[in-house]
């Protein structure tokens, strides 16, 4: 063999060297993909963030609102945001980790059951004011009791009750069998596995819901539009379940397109900063207690 020949590069080698090259430019495409995705939202969170949080005072977030002179507050509308998302939670969570749990652990494996999980997901997908003519339909002409904050509540439940159910059932299936065959071969019931061994394990899954569940009732519109009204009854804290519930969210929509206060683009910016910021602090209040559980456990 000569000096300047060169040793044949084997196929294996040759393949090697393919992979090893598409796995790095996939990894940076990956990156750049998720960096730009950040950045993009990072952006979005400082435009909104900007403009409306500098210009907050305390008088408006406890102040009435006002529909000529300027300078109203958001007071009675921040009230009901939270009012109506508490009450829709209080529904929805237990409903729909049992029927997760119910689907996940005990349901049957037939064509029913599958015909049910199609049905659930698709009320996840669909639209929000389908939910609010139902809302119409049932608390509006049936009941006839009006648009009312009990109405917008319930409506949002209905709304929740999908993403609920559906994430609490992935959640649950995702927990790896040997932990739950440990504890029934400790003697454990089925009851007592769930409880302490399924939803503990599960937990930061089905809080992830829950944070997105409740950041979407927060911020939805059109629900409470058809339901609860665009109006509210003029008080700071009124919990009468069957008074006007504007939320925020409405509020930020009316003075957009209804208003005719000369500072509406004000009370816009800043009511949508507010918006963004009670979102963002429900998700951390949220995952709380997850964080300080994990750090104790290590």
């Amino acid at each position: 063999m000569s000096a300047d020949s060169k040793p044949a590069v084997s196929p294996f080698q040759a393949r090697k060297g393919w992979s090893q090259r598409s796995n790095q430019l996939f990894t940076v495409i990956v990156w750049g993909i998720g960096i730009c995705t950040i950045l993009f939202i990072c952006a979005l969170l400082f435009l909104i963030l900007q403009k409306g949080l500098p210009k907050l005072e305390l008088s408006f977030l406890h102040g009435l609102p006002s529909e000529i002179d300027p300078g109203g507050g958001i007071g009675p509308m921040l009230f009901n945001s939270f009012y109506v998302l508490i009450i829709s939670l209080l529904i929805s969570i237990p409903l729909g980790m049992s029927a997760g749990i119910y689907l996940a652990e005990f349901a049957p494996n037939n064509k029913f059951i599958g015909f049910v999980r199609i049905c659930v997901e698709g009320l996840a997908s669909v639209p929000s004011i389908i939910f609010g003519l139902f809302g119409i339909a049932i608390f509006v002409e049936a009941f006839e009791v009006g648009l009312t904050i009990l109405g917008g509540a319930v409506s949002l439940a209905f709304l929740n009750l999908p993403v609920l159910t559906r994430v609490t059932e992935e959640a649950i299936r995702a927990v790896p069998s040997e932990m739950k065959n440990a504890s029934f071969a400790l003697g454990a019931t089925h009851l007592q596995t769930i409880r302490r061994v399924l939803i503990p394990v599960a937990l930061n899954g089905i809080i992830t819901g829950i944070c997105l569940v409740a950041g979407r009732a927060f911020g939805e519109s059109a629900v409470i539009i058809l339901t609860a009204g665009v109006s509210t009854s003029g008080e700071m804290w009124d919990f009468s379940l069957f008074s006007p519930g504007a939320t925020l969210a409405v509020h930020l929509w009316y003075v957009q397109s209804e208003a005719i206060v000369p500072d509406a683009s004000e009370i816009a910016d800043k009511a949508a900063a507010v918006l963004v910021f009670v979102v963002l602090l429900i998700n951390v209040l949220f995952r709380l207690p997850l964080y300080l559980n994990a750090r104790k456990t290590r």
